[in-house]
């Protein structure tokens, strides 16, 4: 404080005019006061100080007034487009073609699976992002923290040897915590895209394969529409043969998804090579928790 009023006071006592102003780029003083008020503020006896609220000087006359407009802090820079290289990079590294995963190699690389979740919790979508910016965003997200789940557990022979593992909190998200349940019940499904379900993955052989490939904003239709493919035309998920549709669990668990404009059975034919009668029997198939693992 001293410092600045020195520096006030003494433009005050060079200014032929009475009065003055200090322009410069970080702040602007303004000062307005008659040479007898500068004497006056010389000999006062009372304390002078600057509120905290207002900028102006505390207990000196009422004729002489210092406002002071600091300079406004600069912001954080924003990333404009997330970078899911990383998570591709890994993707591309440790799992197959066929969605098999090497957890071992996952766990020796964690550092990298722990930048990129981080980067993520920095970085979570705002009202501005579009759409396919958000689905990829907590698709990666939910694709990741279920490997970094495994790898914090690893060796185990199934996600679902692990307490807890969908309903625990632990995943950052911009200071908040989440779980993998929330992330795919409270965010992804509200969002009007049943197709997450065969892109978000369970670490389980049943469940849709993990695609070595991160989603984008730009490939996200593209990688939606070949992981629905992929999955119902699985034979290992789904049979369709002698008027039966033998299928995936995932087709019971979450009907209403994929039923809202159209019978189950529709649903499925837009993306079955060989469709098959919208009056077949249906019948669900066992569900393997075992550890979808690179054998």
């Amino acid at each position: 404080m001293n410092i600045i009023l020195n520096l006030v006071f003494g433009v005050l006592l060079v200014s032929c005019g009475g009065s003055g102003k200090i322009h410069s780029d970080e702040k602007t003083i303004a000062v307005i006061a008659t040479k007898e008020t500068v004497q006056s503020v010389n000999k006062t006896t009372k304390p002078v100080s600057i509120s905290k609220d207002t900028s102006e000087i505390v207990g000196a006359p009422k004729t002489s007034t210092i406002k002071i407009k600091a300079k406004t802090e600069e912001e954080t820079p924003k990333i404009l487009v997330l970078d899911h290289s990383t998570w591709n990079d890994l993707l591309k590294k440790f799992v197959d073609d066929d969605g098999n995963v090497d957890y071992a190699g996952f766990k020796k690389d964690v550092a990298s699976l722990e930048a990129y979740l981080k980067l993520l919790s920095q970085n979570a979508p705002s009202a501005t992002w579009s759409k396919n910016e958000k689905l990829a965003f907590y698709i990666n997200l939910y694709n990741a923290a279920t490997v970094k789940l495994i790898v914090d557990n690893y060796p185990i022979k199934s996600i679902k040897d692990i307490p807890n593992r969908w309903k625990k909190e632990w995943i950052s998200i911009n200071e908040k915590v989440t779980s993998l349940n929330d992330i795919e019940h409270k965010i992804l499904r509200k969002m009007n895209e049943p197709r997450i379900h065969f892109a978000i993955n369970c670490a389980s052989y049943s469940c849709p394969k993990l695609l070595n490939s991160a989603f984008t904003e730009q490939n996200l239709e593209r990688l939606l529409s070949k992981a629905t493919i992929d999955f119902v035309n699985d034979k290992k998920r789904n049979r369709f043969e002698n008027g039966t549709a033998q299928l995936s669990k995932i087709f019971r668990w979450y009907k209403n998804d994929f039923t809202s404009n159209t019978s189950l059975l529709e649903y499925i034919n837009t993306y079955l090579d060989n469709p098959t009668s919208k009056d077949a029997k249906v019948e669900y198939l066992d569900y393997d928790w075992s550890l979808n693992e690179a054998k």
